[in-house]
C-alpha cells in the first residue's frame, strides 16, 4: 500500500509537526495542498489541543496528522538542577537573572488517556509519535479512533521494533534532521546515520511504507528519497518561512542568514539530543552537556536566558531549530511550496 492509500491524501509530503513553530494554520495549508498538516501537540494542554483541533476541522475537510511525544517523564532532581543552574550561573549574573527564582517552563507532556479523549472526538487520519510508542493499551486508543499509526525511527532496530508493535508506517529520521532526534532505543549518537545511508537499510528491513526525514528541502531532495524507496517525504525546516508558520523574527532572521549552514545536534535546551542553529550558548556550553537535567527538564533554567537575550534582539539562548539543509526555507505560502517539493514527485531518481 502506497502513502496516499494508507492516509487518504492526494501527495505523499508530510509536515514536520514543529512544536513551538507552528499551530493549526500551517497544517491546514499544507492539507488544503494535498498533503498531510501536522499539529504538535506536545505543548498544548487539552483544551489548546481541543481549540486547535477545531480550527482545522472548520477549515479543512482534507486528512491531518496530530503528532505527540511518548517519552517518561523523569522524576525531578535537585542535586542535577543545581549543577545546571551552576553552570549557567555566568549567564544569570549577566543578564542580571536571580537564578533562585525561576519558574518552571511549559513541560513537554507524553500522550495519555485525557489526550486520547480528544482523539475520539476529532478522529484525524494519522497520529504520529515521537520517541517510540506509548503504552500498547494507549496504542489501542489512538487506533480506535481511526487513525493510521507513524512514528519515527533513527536506527534499523527502532523500525523494525515500531513495524513489531504495530506502526503503520515508519518516518526514517536521518541525522541531517532538525528539531529533536526520535532516537529511543538507544542514546549512543554514534548509531546515528545520514537520511540516505538510512533510508534504503530500513526499507529493506521492513514491510510497512518508510517516509524519508531529514534534510530533504526541494524537488530534487524529494525525487531522490523517493528512487532510493521511501513512499513519501516529511519536510520540516523548509516550512519554518512560510507566513503560516509561527517563527519569531530572530529565528527567521537566522534560517535565512549564512548561520543556517551551521548546526549542531544539543541536549542543553531540552535535556534531550536535537539539532539547531549553533548559537553562542551551544558554542560556550555545549552542544552535548552532561550537567543538563534529562528530558524535558532542562529548559526550566535556561529559559529566562532565552527570554532576556530575545527581548533585546539575540538568539544567543534560543533553540534556533533547523536541519543541515535550510537551503529549501523560503517566505512563500505552505501551499506553494507543497506543490514545488512535489514537483519532485515527477523527476527521475
Amino acid at each position: 500500500m502506497n502513502l496516499q492509500q494508507l492516509l487518504g491524501v492526494a501527495l505523499p509530503i508530510i509536515q514536520a509537526p514543529m512544536a513551538g513553530s507552528q499551530g493549526s494554520a500551517l497544517a491546514i495549508a499544507v492539507s488544503n495542498a494535498g498533503g498531510l498538516g501536522s499539529l504538535p501537540c506536545a505543548l498544548l494542554g487539552m483544551e489548546a489541543m481541543r481549540k486547535e483541533l477545531t480550527t482545522i476541522k472548520a477549515q479543512t475537510e482534507k486528512p491531518f496528522n496530530v503528532n505527540f511525544f511518548c517519552h517518561q517523564p523523569p522524576e525531578p532532581s535537585a542535586e542535577r538542577e543545581a549543577g545546571w543552574r551552576k553552570a549557567l550561573s555566568p549567564y544569570y549574573q549577566e543578564f542580571g537573572i536571580d537564578s533562585s527564582n525561576i519558574p518552571a517552563a511549559p513541560m513537554r507532556m507524553p500522550f495519555s488517556d485525557e489526550a486520547a479523549d480528544v482523539l475520539d472526538e476529532f478522529r484525524p487520519a494519522a497520529v504520529s509519535f515521537h520517541f517510540g510508542l506509548p503504552s500498547e493499551r494507549l496504542l489501542e486508543r489512538a487506533k480506535k479512533c481511526g487513525a493510521k499509526i507513524l512514528s519515527t525511527a533513527t536506527t534499523v532496530e527502532e523500525a523494525l521494533w515500531l513495524e513489531e508493535r504495530g506502526a503503520d508506517a515508519v518516518i526514517a529520521q536521518g541525522f541531517e534532521a532538525g528539531g529533536h532526534r526520535g532516537m529511543f532505543l538507544t542514546e549512543d549518537l554514534t548509531t546515528q546515520m545520514g537520511t540516505f545511508a538510512l533510508l534504503p537499510q530500513v526499507v529493506k528491513a521492513v514491510k510497512v511504507p518508510v517516509i524519508a526525514a531529514g534534510g530533504i528541502a526541494d524537488a530534487e531532495g524529494v525525487a531522490a528519497a523517493m528512487a532510493l524507496g521511501a513512499a513519501g517525504v516529511q519536510v520540516g525546516t523548509a516550512y519554518l518561512l512560510c507566513p503560516e508558520a509561527t517563527t519569531s523574527a530572530i529565528y527567521r532572521a537566522a534560517l535565512a542568514s549564512a548561520n543556517a549552514r551551521h548546526t549542531a545536534v544539543t541536549n542543553i535546551f531540552s535535556g534531550r539530543p536535537a539539532r539547531g542553529i549553533v548559537n553562542r550558548v551551544i558554542r560556550e556550553l555545549g552542544p552535548i552537556e552532561s550537567a543538563a537535567p534529562a528530558f524535558p527538564l532542562a529548559s526550566t533554567a535556561i529559559g529566562p536566558l532565552r527570554a532576556k537575550a530575545e527581548s533585546q534582539g539575540s538568539g544567543d539562548f534560543s533553540p534556533l531549530w533547523s536541519g543541515q539543509n535550510a537551503t529549501g526555507c523560503k517566505p512563500i505560502p505552505a501551499a506553494e511550496l507543497t506543490r514545488l517539493l512535489a514537483a519532485g514527485l515527477r523527476l527521475p531518481g
